[in-house]
């Protein structure tokens, strides 16, 4: 009988295979990790321990595909996380980024009203939807999307993290008009279709195209928001948006247009780039 390879030498295997496909090497760690069912530290302490064939088996197969086809890891294992908690992803879904935590975090440090009403806007696989309802308990949290079937993933998130949120089928705001809002947050498309050039294999080929790419340079989705906020808002509202690098003067310029009196704000992310667009409405 063939004898079980040690868990550092199918690491190391799989680190060069991915080197050779110019993929991340970490990659093996989080897949291998997944594949065995242990935690990150017990993982470490298992470099000398015998991989069972079976799992070596499924293990190199996913890295295969991964490096070869360049298909998201998150696909493979199912689930990605997300402000600490594990969300479920697939082809129907934006794989979360840590740039919409910061996102998150922003809405929540605004939120001195905590019995407000949030409305997500094109909310996927619902992260933003799901942890604003669960750091934000007092708040009545809806969420919208045009996609059946990223709402199905959206609902069975928030049933499994024990998260009440309303979700509505339609484009962008309109299923929500007749509803009022305190907060409106959106991380919507923003790719312009022309940049599709510039995309990553992992991202252009497996993220939703629906998700990604907005006319107009990338600024399509946020004119139809802008131009729906003032059926759905309160005397005021607080409007919060994810934004591409370089879209932030657009993007503040539509809102100053729809809102002369509003007070917008340009934020970066951890990387120093526009990423948010804070307005008072």
């Amino acid at each position: 009988m063939e004898k079980e390879s040690k868990q550092h030498e199918v690491l190391q295997w799989a680190s060069l295979f991915l080197k050779k496909h110019n993929r991340e090497p970490r990659v093996a760690e989080l897949l291998l990790q997944h594949f065995l069912v242990v935690s990150r530290s017990e993982f470490f302490t298992m470099m000398r321990d015998p991989v069972p064939k079976k799992v070596e088996a499924q293990f190199q197969d996913a890295i295969e595909k991964h490096a070869e086809t360049g298909v998201p890891i998150q696909h493979i294992i199912g689930h990605e996380e997300f402000y600490g908690r594990k969300f479920r992803v697939n082809e129907y879904t934006l794989i979360p980024r840590p740039e919409t935590e910061e996102l998150v975090q922003q809405v929540i440090q605004t939120s001195v009203n905590e019995s407000c009403t949030i409305v997500d806007i094109g909310t996927g696989s619902g992260v933003i939807a799901v942890t604003l309802a669960l750091e934000l308990p007092k708040a009545t949290v809806y969420a919208t999307d045009i996609s059946e079937d990223a709402l199905i993933v959206a609902n069975q998130n928030a049933k499994q993290l024990g998260a009440k949120v309303t979700f509505l089928q339609g484009d962008f705001l309109e299923p929500f008009i007749g509803e009022k809002a305190d907060i409106i947050v959106s991380n919507p498309p923003y790719i312009a279709p022309q940049d599709k050039a510039n995309l990553t294999d992992t991202v252009e080929k497996f993220d939703p195209e629906l998700a990604l790419f907005a006319d107009e340079n990338g600024l399509a989705a946020y004119r139809q928001i802008i131009a729906n906020i003032p059926c759905v808002i309160n005397d005021s509202a607080a409007v919060f948006f994810e934004i591409g690098d370089g879209q932030g003067e657009a993007v503040r310029d539509l809102l100053t247009e729809q809102f002369p009196t509003s007070n917008v704000q340009v934020m970066k992310d951890i990387n120093k780039k526009d990423r948010i667009i804070q307005a008072l409405v």
